[in-house]
Order: C-alpha cells, then structure tokens, then sequence
C-alpha cells in the first residue's frame, strides 16, 4: 500500500509540475488554452495570473517532493491538503471538474498514506 501512496503522492507532484509549465511558460498556447477552456482572448488577458497560480502549483509540486525525499510523514500531509483545498475551491469557483482533476487524486494518496505509515517518517 505504502508504493501504491507513493506513486499517487508522484502523480500528484508531476501534475502539478505540469500545471505550472502549462501557467507558466504555454499560456497562450492553442494546446492549453483547451485544456483550460479559455479563449484567446481571456488568455492574452490573464496571462499575468496564470503565471503567478503556475508558481503556486510549483510550490505544491516540490513541497511533495521534498517530503518523499526527505521522508517527512507531516510535510506530505500538509502538501496534500492544500492540494486538496485549492482543487476544492477551484471546484466552486472555476468548475467542478478542477475537483475530480487536483482533490480527487489528493485524497487517494492522502488516505493511503496516512493507512500505511504507522510510524513519524515515511
């Protein structure tokens, strides 16, 4: 179980890797502009904000990295809540499907991670 955690935990991290190159670096690309259901024109607009979001899902993507390499139990916990509670809030405020995408894989590795390490470290 604990590997399975540990790729979901993976998973996440990489997803929000991509998050931020998407934000970051091909914002206005056709390619992401489908993906995030915007149109040219929002895109050439919010540019400057999907920048800065791509930077906080960096933040997320290296803070469950460094837990895993770090074997920090508590530091994966708190990545993933806020994994969770920003797809949360992306659901109410952006669309529902922000939830399935970000929380749901969370959640996984959160309640397997949290059914497989007994001990302070993971």
């Amino acid at each position: 179980m604990r590997k399975i955690a540990t790729a979901l935990i993976i998973f996440v991290s990489l997803e929000h890797l991509g998050f931020l190159i998407m934000e970051m670096f091909f914002w206005q690309t056709p390619f992401v502009q489908k993906v995030f259901g915007v149109s040219p024109e929002l895109a050439a607009e919010s540019g400057f904000m999907a920048a800065n979001q791509g930077l906080y899902n960096g933040f997320l993507s290296i803070g469950l990295l460094w837990g895993l390499v770090a074997q920090k139990k508590d530091v994966i916990l708190f990545f993933l809540l806020c994994v969770i509670v920003a797809g949360i809030f992306g659901a109410i405020t952006v669309k529902p499907t922000v939830f399935v995408a970000q929380s749901v894989p969370a959640i996984m590795a959160l309640i397997l991670s949290l059914l497989s390490a007994k001990d302070s470290k993971y």
